[in-house]
């Protein structure tokens, strides 16, 4: 996940000296329509297609494992806020030990 929020700020650091460069260039109605645009197509159209990805790779692991019914585990980042570990299909950070039970029912409230 911060591999997304990583290179979403590369895209826009890159981005904002570009459209600068542009601003002279292009008439300024135009050049709104290009930032708009360009801002979509670099920044977050990329983002959307990482974060898909992200959530087609962990699927398994945020359904169908021991940890993604655990209180300590972090579905939006994949990782067990316990240990600050990011645990896989192969290996739990507690090993099972320190294994808690989320509760669903004040979970639900604060949604």
């Amino acid at each position: 996940m911060g591999a997304i929020i990583f290179w979403g700020i590369i895209r826009t650091a890159l981005l904002i000296p570009v459209l600068w460069l542009l601003y002279g260039l292009i008439e300024y109605k135009y050049w709104w329509w290009l930032v708009i645009l360009s801002i979509y197509g670099v920044i977050i159209y990329p983002a959307t297609i990482q974060y898909r990805l992200f959530q087609e790779e962990n699927e398994e692991l945020i359904n169908n494992t021991l940890c993604s019914s655990c209180r300590y585990f972090d579905k939006s980042a994949i990782i067990c806020m316990k240990y600050d570990k990011h645990p896989t299909l192969k290996e739990l950070p507690c090993e099972g030990l320190d294994w808690e039970l989320k509760d669903y029912e004040y979970e639900e409230k604060t949604l």
